[in-house]
């Protein structure tokens, strides 16, 4: 019982921590469409946390057509079924 605690809390704390970076995601995103400026240390971090993964995904997949990037799209259709199916099921079945 004890352990199944405990590791039904470090999967919420994973879920919680996936919603943080989709969140984070939408949000630089939407400043990018917006302002595309790098001046500020919180684009900065923003672009040193998601441009790694966003260039696995690149790799593997061609992500831009028409001068539009669809990698935080892709990024967060993967980090939400990582959440809702692979977290709930893990959760589900403690």
């Amino acid at each position: 019982m004890i352990i199944s605690t405990f590791l039904n809390s470090i999967l919420q704390i994973a879920s919680m921590i996936l919603n943080a970076y989709i969140w984070m995601i939408i949000i630089y995103s939407c400043i990018l469409l917006f302002a595309p400026t790098f001046n500020h240390p919180i684009m900065q971090i923003f672009d040193r946390l998601t441009s790694p993964v966003y260039q696995k995904i690149r790799k593997i997949i061609p992500t831009v057509f028409n001068q539009i990037d669809f990698t935080p799209l892709l990024l967060i259709i993967i980090l939400k079924f990582i959440d809702l199916f692979v977290i709930r099921l893990l959760s589900q079945s403690l």
